[in-house]
């Protein structure tokens, strides 16, 4: 069982994973928008990876016999000015993500609660993943600026980016 304020930052952490994934969506129609059908593909799967952690919540909260509470989710951006933008605001939502993990571990470590203790630490692993691979991308956009050839080529890149659902054990 869930401690009450175990169950509410959990129940506010499925909040946060789906305002994720509506941002990331924001951030692929506005790829779409721009003919970069590459970059908007990996904000896409993106997406996916956000509802897929915003489930694994959900179940949890379940499978620790509370009830999920789903909150208001905040309309995301929808304008940016270039994909260097788009980018470094990803690199900077992922370190806020990483924060909201980190501080429902220490709740966790608080709550004596050992069994969210080791649930989140795929998320904590998860967000070293999320963080590198969104400065990986802001890296190399500032390395190719606004060139049509690098862009062209990075976005050909990001296009191949497919969606893997976690396995059980992860």
């Amino acid at each position: 069982m869930l401690s009450k304020k175990m169950s509410k930052a959990m129940n506010h952490q499925v909040n946060r994973e789906l305002y994720s994934a509506y941002l990331y969506l924001s951030m692929a129609a506005y790829f779409r928008s721009i003919n970069l059908n590459g970059f908007a593909n990996w904000m896409e799967i993106q997406c996916q990876e956000e509802m897929t952690h915003a489930q694994k919540f959900y179940q949890f909260i379940d499978e620790r016999g509370e009830k999920v509470v789903l909150e208001a989710i905040e309309a995301p951006p929808h304008t940016w000015k270039t994909p260097l933008q788009v980018f470094e605001e990803t690199f900077k939502h992922e370190q806020h993500v990483t924060s909201l993990i980190n501080n429902l571990v220490k709740l966790a470590q608080t709550e004596n609660d050992y069994a969210s203790h080791s649930f989140l630490q795929w998320f904590v692993n998860e967000q070293v993943e999320e963080e590198s691979t969104a400065d990986d991308i802001v890296q190399q956009l500032k390395l190719v600026g606004n060139q049509g050839q690098g862009l062209f080529m990075l976005d050909r890149e990001l296009g191949q980016r497919v969606f893997t659902m976690p396995s059980q054990s992860d």
